[in-house]
């Protein structure tokens, strides 16, 4: 059975086929999600199907991610790296990659959940060292939603849109992610030359403050 019937077939189920759809890009990534959506988009007939389409993806998705954090979690650290170095490079998941999702939790977890649940494969695997190091569940969840919804939404919406076009959603949903990770690491810089902005004066400030009590204890 081909990629389009099985499409085809879940579809036949409704919102709950959508929805098992969504679930099983995220433990079987076998195209871009972004490919699946707007294929899933151009299958909607009208708005209030294109909202309901919208949260069973999002359910979906937030289901599978709790499967990845409640997988790291059971199993714990040393396991979930054994497992990464035997098996990772079947499912585009490295120990350097995995290692990088794992660092990148040192910040705000809820911001880094919701931001990584807009990036392509970092979606996918980013639940698992969140599960790992025993991230508060709400949060998590609640971090997951909200950029799983910001990812799906733009993209069933255009093909929702594009449905009686004729175009190709592949190539337009190529350069559609193409455009949203240029955003996206645009934002990231700009945060990060604000943050050097901010503290580089602080440094220089605290500085000249305990250069004079250096001074006073010398003499």
């Amino acid at each position: 059975m081909d990629t389009s019937s099985t499409i085809a077939m879940f579809l036949h189920f409704g919102l709950l086929g959508i929805g098992c759809l969504a679930l099983a890009e995220k433990f079987i990534p076998v195209f871009p999600s972004y490919v699946l959506l707007m294929l899933l988009g151009l299958t909607v007939s009208d708005g209030a199907s294109l909202a309901m389409t919208i949260v069973a993806t999002s359910v979906g998705s937030v289901v599978g991610a709790l499967g990845w954090y409640g997988l790291g979690r059971a199993l714990g650290s040393q396991r979930i790296e054994r497992l990464v170095r035997t098996y990772g490079k079947y499912v585009l998941l490295r120990p350097s990659f995995y290692q990088q999702l794992t660092d990148a939790y040192r910040g705000n977890h809820f911001w880094v959940t919701l931001i990584g649940q807009t990036l392509p494969t970092v979606r996918i695997y980013l639940a698992l060292p969140a599960g790992v190091l025993q991230l508060e569940p709400r949060a998590f969840v609640t971090a997951t939603a909200i950029g799983t919804v910001i990812w799906n939404m733009p993209f069933l919406s255009l093909g929702y849109v594009l449905r009686d076009s004729g175009q190709d959603p592949v190539s337009i949903g190529f350069w559609v992610v193409a455009i949203l990770v240029a955003v996206e690491v645009a934002i990231i810089l700009g945060l990060r030359l604000y943050t050097h902005a901010i503290a580089r004066p602080r440094l220089a400030s605290s500085r000249a403050i305990a250069a004079p009590k250096a001074v006073e204890e010398i003499a």
